[in-house]
């Protein structure tokens, strides 16, 4: 193999802490590796993100690729940065100026703190309201608005310096398994697939010129198209439909490849192979240096033994090289005037996309109101932590009379047991789960109002008058306080079933 190739410039890692130690760094430049995931754990305030990535950069060398979730909604890692809305409300508002420049925005406070690769937007189509993982990170159940949505917003995040990554190919949207925590099946013919989950990859991969600069795989079973191998692993999905039938030339990177749908049946060492046969050109590998080690391993010796060919390498190379050269690392500056109008421009987003159902209708600031929610919902590893219970609270500051019940686990509330005396009652859903996961009572309850502030789909699970945020971060919020105070309207429409 050519010296200036090493399997290491093929994986993306991750890193442990808030700042790049000797022993990370020594092994960053060891493998050669240009690629980086950041996660939570690795984000603290703004100044110390800024030092992490150029300490990174530092290391890895001007074509470094930084990465991380930043899709707005739950999933979101830098939450010091204006908060964008989830895509779903996006759906909801239905404005592709307004995506566009809510993409801008996502990405100028991204380039501010070094980051130059983004995996988002979703192009998962979202028709099963049982998915686990998906929902409003979905901007609808249509194919096309998707697209058209999807399209605008990462128009504006490539026209503000950061590389965008689609996924997850070829569609995450119509499972009922996480594939975080097990191998979900899509039992559908490639001519179901080309009829809805494809149409927007297909629009996004198939034009030269115009195509997404990045694509993540999804660890999904097709078994319809490939009964053996979940699409991470797939030739027949990503070199037969993606690189040949398309003749999709951008950067294709593995979702994680520690989650348990590929982790438990392949390991790490085997699924790093495979990934890059089957046509992907970097691979996704989290966890301990020994971990990634194995993966990094496994590539030179499949290199070496010529079960990967040195074309291959320098194919993929040379398509990361090029996403690096378009999109570098920078730290432009991001205060004052721009970033205030970013962060109003959020507001002014999620604001639109509040959405009535059943005709739900504002209570009187005077009329005397008792609010359930839960007190606190952790973060899953995915989403972020849910709204608070004193934040559900603070919406009901401009009433007059309003009773807060906090509840350890809001899907134990008994309705029997709901104090039948005048007041309005009111529930905030402020977890992700749909109420059968959680195995709670809510198909008995009966509210006058329903507030569902994150998984939209909830408003299946509780026959009432209902509003939906489709997130929770403070311009959902306050978007919705001003709603309850009778100090805006509620004009969006659902982009998903919910009747």
């Amino acid at each position: 193999m050519s010296k200036a190739f090493h399997p290491g410039q093929l994986v993306m890692v991750d890193i442990q802490g808030k700042r790049l130690d000797a022993e990370t760094a020594a092994f960053l430049r060891r493998h050669q590796i240009r690629a980086v995931c950041l996660f939570r754990k690795n984000l603290g305030t703004e100044a110390e993100v800024q030092q992490l990535t150029r300490d990174l950069r530092e290391v890895m060398g001007p074509e470094a690729l930084i990465g991380l979730d930043q899709e707005g909604g739950s999933v979101v890692r830098a939450t010091f940065l204006p908060q964008a809305p989830s895509a779903m409300a996006l759906g909801a508002a239905d404005d592709e100026a307004l995506a566009e420049s809510v993409g801008a925005a996502v990405a100028r406070g991204l380039r501010s703190i070094g980051i130059n690769w983004n995996f988002a937007p979703v192009l998962d189509i979202n028709n099963n309201p049982a998915n686990p993982v998906i929902a409003e990170r979905s901007f609808s159940e249509d194919a096309d608005d998707v697209t058209r949505l999807a399209g605008a917003w990462m128009r504006g995040s490539l026209r503000a310096g950061v590389a965008c990554c689609v996924k997850h190919f070829p569609g995450h949207g119509d499972t009922h398994v996480d594939s975080h925590l097990a191998l979900p099946t899509v039992d559908k013919s490639r001519a179901e697939l080309d009829a809805l989950e494809l149409r927007p990859f297909k629009a996004f991969c198939h034009k030269p010129g115009e195509a997404a600069p990045a694509v993540m795989t999804a660890h999904i079973v097709y078994p319809q198209i490939d009964p053996e191998h979940p699409a991470t692993l797939s030739t027949k999905i990503l070199g037969d439909i993606l690189r040949r039938e398309w003749g999709y030339e951008g950067v294709v990177i593995t979702d994680a490849l520690m989650m348990k749908a590929i982790f438990e049946r392949y390991g790490y060492a085997r699924a790093a192979v495979l990934a890059i046969q089957a046509g992907a050109d970097m691979i996704l590998a989290q966890g301990s240096l020994d971990e990634q080690g194995q993966s990094i391993a496994a590539l030179e010796a499949a290199f070496a033994r010529g079960e990967l060919s040195q074309a291959q390498g320098e194919r993929a190379r040379a398509r990361l090289d090029a996403l690096a050269r378009a999109y570098p690392v920078q730290h432009a500056g991001y205060t004052g005037a721009q970033r205030a109008d970013d962060d109003a421009l959020m507001r002014r987003a999620w604001a639109r996309g509040l959405t009535l159902l059943r005709g739900a209708q504002a209570p009187a600031l005077h009329a005397p109101l008792r609010v359930y929610v839960q007190g606190q919902v952790p973060t899953d590893g995915v989403s972020e932590a849910g709204p608070t219970g004193a934040q559900v609270a603070a919406l009901f500051d401009g009433f007059a009379d309003a009773e807060v019940l906090v509840l350890q686990d809001i899907a134990t509330l008994d309705w029997s047991r709901v104090p039948q005396d005048g007041r309005k009652t009111v529930i905030a859903s402020t977890q992700r789960a749909r109420y059968d996961e959680l195995g709670g009572m809510a198909q008995g309850w009966r509210p006058d109002l329903h507030l569902v502030l994150w998984n939209p789909f909830q408003a299946l699970d509780v026959q009432a008058p209902t509003v939906i945020t489709w997130g929770y971060a403070d311009g959902a919020l306050e978007g919705l306080k001003q709603w309850l105070e009778g100090r805006a309207p509620a004009t969006a429409q659902s982009p998903v079933t919910l009747n």
